[in-house]
């Protein structure tokens, strides 16, 4: 196996495939999933939950939850944990452009422009 297709098997291993709702990971409601294929193999990488509209309702109850304690957390602290944020994604930033051009097809000098601008909207909010 070349290095290449191991450093895509360790980060396919790592992605979950469920939905993050009320800071724990979950199936859909349905028990739905859905295929993720590589498209320039026609390979499927994953199979990961297919949210419907009941799954949405819950992960917004529970934002709407977390909100008031959210919103009694100073401003600085909130700063630093979204700079924090910042810090982990452009760690990985490699990582994540590669996911994206598996998924998506996208050439990766493009998939790491994304993650980059992605990770700029963290920092400016912080």
């Amino acid at each position: 196996m070349t290095m290449a297709l191991e450093r895509e098997n360790e980060i396919l291993s790592a992605v979950p495939t469920g939905l993050l709702i009320n800071g724990e990971w979950r199936p859909a409601v349905s028990g739905e999933t859905f295929e993720v294929e590589d498209p320039a193999t026609g390979k499927i990488l994953l199979c990961v939950a297919d949210a419907s509209a009941e799954d949405g309702a819950a992960a917004l109850d529970a934002a709407a939850a977390a909100q008031e304690s959210w919103a009694k957390v100073p401003p600085r602290e909130r700063g630093e944990i979204l700079r924090r944020a910042f810090e982990l994604v452009t760690e990985r930033a490699e990582d994540f452009a590669l996911l994206m051009t598996l998924e998506m097809g996208k050439p990766l000098a493009e998939a790491r422009g994304e993650v980059t601008y992605g990770a700029e909207f963290l920092r400016w909010f912080s």
